[in-house]
């Protein structure tokens, strides 16, 4: 199956909440080796003025990726995960993450390019809390390489 080209422009809605923790932020720098203390010591967080843990600003890929989870799935997409190879990720943050935020993310499919048999899929997930406060805007790209010939 090849990529539909009419994806573009695409938008799939936020899905469920993600609560983020004390834990998974933890967790998260501690498996990325983000050192900074405010990921770990709630005085350390709270001398720079949060209210919580701040996570690290690449933890949006965690609700990001779930919000490309609806593409990938999606039949009408034509996407072969097998096929899929990341090319770019980008962050912009607008406000840290903190504990006890419920994040949610809206998907937009910008662009979708034909390269060969296979396409490069360029998203953005717009990353809020569930009472609307932007907090992060991550761009994606990937590419989907087409199938190889027999």
């Amino acid at each position: 199956m090849s990529i539909n080209p009419a994806l573009e422009g695409r938008s799939y809605p936020a899905g469920e909440a993600y609560v983020v923790s004390r834990e998974k932020i933890r967790e998260f720098a501690a498996a990325t080796k983000a050192t900074h203390r405010s990921h770990y010591d709630l005085e350390a967080a709270a001398g720079l003025g949060h209210a919580d843990l701040v996570a690290p600003p690449t933890f949006a890929i965690i609700v990001a990726q779930r919000a490309d989870a609806q593409l990938i799935a999606d039949p009408a997409s034509g996407i072969d995960f097998s096929r899929v190879v990341h090319a770019d990720q980008r962050f912009t943050l607008h406000r840290p993450i903190v504990a006890g935020d419920e994040l949610v993310a809206e998907l937009h499919v910008d662009k979708v390019r034909g390269m060969g048999g296979g396409a490069m899929i360029t998203t953005r997930s717009e990353i809020s809390t569930t009472d609307g406060a932007a907090v992060a805007t991550t761009t994606s790209s990937i590419l989907v390489r087409g199938e190889e010939a027999a």
